[in-house]
């Protein structure tokens, strides 16, 4: 695991984790003190939540794909991965342990909104709590099915394609799949299309993963049989990523 601890260390010291940590615990409790929420107690606390999630998708998508695209373009360019390969390393291992490196600090700023929302969001009543407490559990472990792919996505286009595509191409997917899906559908309710609605059926439901509104109104957890399928639909969309990351990624720059 040389590569992953590489990866890890030179993630650590530049620091910009840190700063994206510092937004998700700081700023859901100071954004809402210069909103429309003071005006009303009760919504204080979704308007924490709200802020806290919000803030872990732009730091996620922001931070974390520039990041994964920085790590797999510097792996190709500058011989590190080449030298791996040398050594042993296969380049689907290499691509594992630089999405693993990324991973853990993601999944750290999950945790971190997630904390969050239980400390400073949650509701007094035991039952409530119980309920809001393992929506946020559903909301880590869709939230990372979602951005995982994109991560090593990020790194393996980068190392073929360069830095800039690597991190907008699977911007460009988790912004279409979180909002623009959204303007297909009303697009297929005003008329219908089959080129659209067959475009819609193809594109990835990212917005299936954003549990923001469950939290905001205190609808509860998913129920297990509908948050087994969203599992299992995003699991589906984890290995075509995957499958698609592997076969785009290399060690070494195109010379």
């Amino acid at each position: 695991m040389r590569l992953f601890r590489i990866t890890f260390a030179t993630i650590l010291r530049r620091k910009e984790w840190a700063v994206c940590l510092l937004a998700v615990t700081l700023l859901p409790f100071l954004l809402p003190l210069i909103s429309t929420a003071t005006e009303n107690p009760v919504l204080m606390q979704p308007a924490r939540a709200h802020a806290a999630w919000a803030i872990l998708w732009i730091c996620a998508l922001l931070w974390g794909l520039y990041s994964a695209a920085k790590q797999g373009e510097s792996n190709a360019s500058s011989g590190i991965g080449e030298y791996f390969q040398a050594t042993g390393i296969s380049a689907t291992r290499q691509l594992f342990e630089i999405w693993l490196a990324l991973t853990c600090f993601i999944a750290l700023l999950a945790t971190a909104a997630a904390a969050v929302c239980m400390l400073g969001a949650a509701p007094s009543h035991p039952d409530e709590r119980s309920l809001w407490l393992l929506t946020n559990l559903e909301y880590i472990a869709l939230f990372l099915l979602v951005i995982s792919p994109l991560l090593a996505l990020a790194t393996s286009l980068a190392s073929r394609f360069g830095g800039i595509v690597g991190f907008s191409v699977p911007l460009g997917l988790a912004l279409y799949g979180l909002y623009g899906v959204g303007y297909l559908e009303n697009m297929l309710k005003l008329e219908e299309n089959p080129i659209i609605h067959a475009v819609w059926l193809a594109s990835p439901h990212y917005h299936f993963a954003d549990l923001t509104a469950r939290l905001e109104h205190k609808w509860g957890s998913m129920p297990a049989a509908d948050f087994g399928k969203v599992v299992l639909y995003f699991a589906g969309i984890f290995a075509a990523w995957t499958g698609l990351s592997r076969i785009c990624f290399r060690t070494k720059a195109t010379s």
